[in-house]
Formats: structure tokens, C-alpha cells, sequence
């Protein structure tokens, strides 16, 4: 098993890079570290890499990346990896920050990058639009959520903070609830990218800032029961569902087992747990007190 550490960056295909760039720029307010005529990687203002963008005929997510601790030899990495039956590879240059890495594929097909020694990026350019602090989590609708949820535990270190009935699972590497979550759905993709932004108030100012651009909220702003992070949602020119968010559940010390106590918290102590299917999404906002899904978001 690899212990991995924190979500790199995400790569998205887009049918237009052009307007792809300017989105996320432009609104999310992330910095072009890298561009090429094909290609571009962008980075929060605080320089952590978020998002890099390929051409493509669809809007897909074509690799995900993550980093294990500094000073990890990746050779060691690409060994735990075949005790398990993945072959891994090595790759360079993957983007500015990120000189060596190995790289290899989840047991759903997803190109994963691995690396050990980060560069920040420098912060080149002046303050526009959100300027979220990170790359916070991504979702992706798997078939059959169990054996995902397997691997990425068993062979890259996750750890289970809470799964909804049998269909939608939130694991964790580090402090923050969930990097990655998964859930059941009969076609393969991507769910959402979320960004963590700094405070509630950024929310608010968020939410008018798309309005201003023309970009509508599909769901939220509300305060999520598993996981209990503020979010609101939004599609950008390519379809791909955003999640804005603040004070999601920090789980500060594994050996105590519980999350960080909030006022809003239902119990205490707040512990990884089995959810009920029935359990709500909110706690207040859209849709709380009710059952009904928004689309697409079980």
C-alpha cells in the first residue's frame, strides 16, 4: 500500500480550450502556470496546481493526481503497487510543480499520477474572480461503488469517513472528510470537481459572481449532512458540474476517530459511520426536509 497525502490536480478533457481556460481563470480564478497550443495547467493563487485541461471531443476526467509524502522514493511506490497487480510506470515534466511522478490506472480506468516533491506556483497575476485555496475533492459515478472503494483504500491508503446506504461512499487521505467520493450510477463519469474556498461570506460572494457571468447555481447554497461542508453548485460552459464549499468535517487525529466537533454537528462525537439511504443531503438549504434528489446528485 501507498499512503497518499493530499488530491493533486484534475485533467479535463474540453471540446473548447479556448473558453475552458477563460472559465477557469477568468471565474474560478485559478493562474495559466503552463499553456501550450493543446493544453494548459492553472493554479490557485496560494500555488497549488488545480486543474489541467487537454483538448478533447468531450468534457471528460482523463487523470487525477495525487502526492505522498516528500521524500517518498517512487520506486518503492511502483513496488507496494505490484504487490497488488498494478503496473506503474515513470513520468516526468507532468506539469511545473511536479518533475517526477509514476503513473499507473485505478481499477475503474482513471489514469492516476503519483509524486512525491511539489513546487509551488507563484502567484503571477493580480486578484480575479473566486480564487478558491484548493483542488478539495472530485466525484465520479462508478458502476458498483464497492470494489473502487476497495482499491483506493487498500492500495492507495484511503480511509472510509462515511458511506450512504450501499451507493455512495466519502474517503479521505488527510484531515478533510473526503477527496474523493464515489457512487453508483450505470454509466461511468465523472460527478463534480469542488473547490474549497476560504470562509461562508466567499460563498455568498461566489454565488453573486457567477450570476454576474451568467453562470446560474443548479443546487445549493446548503450545509450537506455527510460531511457537513457548506456548497453550492454550478455547470460551466462545458457541462461539468463545480462545487464551491467551506467548512467541511476535519478529522485532525486518526487515534481519537472522530471529526472535529461543530454546533451544527448532529452528534458528538461525530464518527465515520453507515448511513441510512434515507438520510437527507441538507441540513438546511434546497432540499432540506426532503427526500427528493436533485438531478443527477443521489
Amino acid at each position: 500500500m501507498i499512503n497518499v497525502r493530499r488530491l493533486g490536480h484534475a485533467t479535463l478533457t474540453t471540446p473548447n480550450l479556448n473558453r475552458a481556460i477563460e472559465y477557469y481563470n477568468e471565474v474560478i480564478g485559478l493562474n495559466v502556470v503552463a499553456r501550450d497550443r493543446k493544453s494548459a495547467i492553472l493554479a490557485t493563487k496560494v500555488g497549488l496546481e488545480a486543474i489541467a485541461l487537454v483538448e478533447g471531443d468531450q468534457a471528460e476526467l482523463a487523470r487525477l493526481s495525487f502526492q505522498v509524502a516528500p521524500g517518498t522514493d517512487l520506486n518503492d511506490c511502483i513496488k507496494a503497487l505490484a504487490k497488488h497487480g498494478v503496473k506503474a510506470e515513470r513520468r516526468s515534466e507532468i506539469s511545473p510543480g511536479v518533475k517526477e511522478a509514476i503513473t499507473f490506472k485505478d481499477n475503474k480506468g482513471t489514469a492516476i499520477d503519483v509524486y512525491a516533491e511539489y513546487e509551488f506556483a507563484k502567484d503571477m497575476e493580480k486578484p480575479i474572480g473566486i480564487m478558491p485555496l484548493k483542488l478539495g475533492h472530485v466525484a465520479y459515478r462508478c458502476e458498483d461503488i464497492k470494489p473502487v472503494m476497495q482499491f483506493y483504500m487498500d492500495v492507495l491508503g484511503f480511509r472510509l469517513s462515511d458511506i450512504r446506504g450501499d451507493f455512495f461512499c466519502f474517503l479521505r487521505c488527510n484531515s478533510d472528510h473526503h477527496a474523493v467520493n464515489f457512487v453508483n450510477d450505470p454509466k461511468a463519469q465523472l460527478h463534480h470537481i469542488a473547490f474549497e474556498v476560504k470562509d461562508w461570506p466567499e460563498i455568498h460572494r461566489a454565488c453573486d459572481y457567477l450570476a454576474k457571468n451568467n453562470l446560474l447555481l443548479v443546487w445549493g447554497p446548503g450545509r450537506h449532512i455527510i460531511g457537513h461542508n457548506i456548497a453550492a453548485y454550478h455547470r460551466n460552459h462545458d457541462g461539468v458540474r463545480v462545487e464551491l464549499y467551506t467548512e467541511m468535517d476535519q478529522m485532525k487525529d486518526e487515534a481519537l476517530g472522530y471529526f472535529d466537533p461543530r454546533p451544527w454537528h448532529q452528534e458528538t462525537p461525530l464518527r465515520p459511520k453507515q448511513h441510512g439511504p434515507e438520510t437527507l443531503r441538507n441540513y438546511w438549504g434546497f432540499g432540506s426536509g426532503s427526500t427528493a434528489n436533485m438531478p443527477g446528485y443521489p
